[in-house]
């Protein structure tokens, strides 16, 4: 067979037997690499400007090339889905290059002058990684992290009881709950920017796997695509995926975070709790049993995490034990990141509008800190300013809940004269210690459930989701939707 007859092919000057057509078909990756195409046209640009300084391209035929890779770029915004169903591109790289070719003819094949498939995709992949960190996935956290911050204003001094082993255990302020979920979203945000931090180096003018074979100033590249630096080191360079694993291993966690989240609304939503009313937009009925509204929402959070934990996985997999440098198993690492990304965008995307909607029952949540002797710690503490050591006090107090069990009323109801029984350190000051207020504010630490401590952090929460909103922005639905189509 001549060379001919494998034309279009970026390898065909070796082979002299055509593929096997279901093993072409199978192995390409056009399908899903789609998705890379922005990241694509901006690393070739970067690599034609880098030629240029190395003398390989003139300035005119430069100039030529960074036109019709802009025109590429224009023709296709529309259109993904020519890009994505192109019967004859192997990959995104491949479909760029016909293209070029297309449009400009000859010159187009001397842009790979110098760089290697192996390299581009650890290159569109860094870019690709890079700008949802920063464009959507932070953008929809701070979007998230804003709404709690503004339910948690609304919430004001409401309280509810907190939990330990899912027990009733301190009645603590809705807004300190609420907030105890942004810390988690700032953790996120800063694994992300971490992540980010790790991977803004520019692997463009590693070559294959010893580095290029032309003079090239990777400086060049890593300037015109935002790098901080080019990589250090070729062979690393093409075969690292650690920024991947690291990226959905942080995807996973918001995730989690969501997940827990969502099951806290899950359980408050119910008769049993009536802590929160669940919004009908966000919700759907039995079609069985009429009176039902069902928390849709925040169960398929639930079931999403397996989802992107199981991107992080495969990945993990894919990279256990591989022989440096390049190896095709990677090119499975892509898809789980598509998936993971296009997922966790939407998640919290919706988690926004659905906390917006939520609306709490401050009444229910009060009742359920009036009961159940959960200003015991708030009464063990009065004995402790008394002089009693805290585990004498805590006996102390234990004798006194089992009291107060057996006639059935709370420790606020028990006389002086009962209370003594335990302790002459028990006097009339008692009952203003575990009032519901001196409950909370007794737990005055930085990070307790005082109210004035809540009040201080929420300021301060704020201040921090703001400046993440500032550096990052917020995505809209639609917007994502544009930049990550069909994920």
């Amino acid at each position: 067979m001549s060379n001919g007859q494998q034309s279009g092919k970026m390898w065909s000057g070796r082979f002299r037997e055509p593929l096997d057509p279901q093993f072409e078909n199978w192995q390409r990756s056009i399908a899903f690499d789609w998705r890379l195409l922005d990241q694509e046209l901006a690393a070739s640009r970067a690599h034609a400007i880098g030629l240029q300084a190395a003398g390989i391209l003139s300035e005119d035929e430069c100039g030529r090339i960074v036109d019709a890779l802009r025109a590429i770029g224009e023709r296709c915004a529309s259109n993904r889905e020519a890009v994505r169903f192109d019967a004859q591109a192997e990959d995104i790289h491949h479909f760029v290059e016909l293209r070029l070719v297309e449009a400009i003819g000859e010159l187009g094949l001397k842009l790979h002058s110098g760089r290697s498939r192996n390299e581009q995709i650890a290159t569109d992949l860094r870019l690709y990684i890079r700008f949802h960190i920063h464009r959507v996935v932070l953008g929809h956290l701070a979007a998230w992290a804003q709404q709690l911050v503004e339910k948690a204003h609304i919430a004001g001094d409401a309280v509810m009881p907190a939990y330990t082993h899912l027990q009733r255990a301190e009645p603590v302020l809705v807004a300190h709950w609420l907030l105890a979920y942004v810390e988690m979203l700032f953790r996120d945000a800063s694994r992300l920017e971490d992540c980010w931090k790790r991977l803004d180096y520019c692997p463009l003018g590693s070559g294959a796997v010893a580095g290029a074979t032309l003079s090239l100033d990777r400086e060049i590249a890593a300037r015109e695509l935002n790098f901080t630096a080019p990589t250090a080191n070729s062979i690393d360079a093409t075969s690292d995926r650690d920024f991947v694993l690291e990226y959905l291993q942080a995807l996973t966690l918001i995730a989690l975070h969501a997940s827990r989240f969502a099951e806290e609304i899950t359980l408050f939503a119910t008769a049993e709790f009536g802590f929160v009313e669940l919004p009908e937009p966000f919700s759907t009925g039995s079609s069985a049993m009429p009176q039902k509204k069902n928390p849709d929402l925040t169960e398929l959070i639930r079931g999403k995490v397996g989802r992107i934990h199981g991107a992080t996985e495969a990945v993990t997999l894919l990279l256990k034990g591989l022989p440096l440098a390049y190896n095709k198993d990677m090119q499975e690492t892509q898809e789980p990141v598509f998936a993971a990304t296009g997922e966790v965008h939407h998640m919290l995307y919706l988690l926004a509008a659905f906390t917006r909607a939520l609306r709490f029952r401050p009444d229910r949540m009060r009742a359920a800190c009036e009961s159940g002797y959960l200003n015991a710690m708030a009464a063990a503490t009065y004995l402790v300013h008394k002089g009693v050591p805290f585990r004498t006090a805590h006996e102390k107090i234990g004798n006194a809940v089992r009291c107060a069990l057996d006639k059935g009323v709370e420790l606020n109801d028990l006389t002086l004269d009962e209370l003594r029984q335990f302790g002459a350190e028990f006097d009339q000051d008692f009952y203003d210690a575990i009032t519901l207020d001196a409950t909370l504010d007794c737990h005055d630490v930085v990070g307790g459930t005082a109210r004035h401590r809540v009040a201080a952090a929420l300021q301060e929460a704020q201040k921090r989701v703001e400046s993440l909103i500032l550096s990052h922005g917020v995505v809209s639905l639609g917007k994502m939707e544009a930049l990550h189509a069909g994920a």
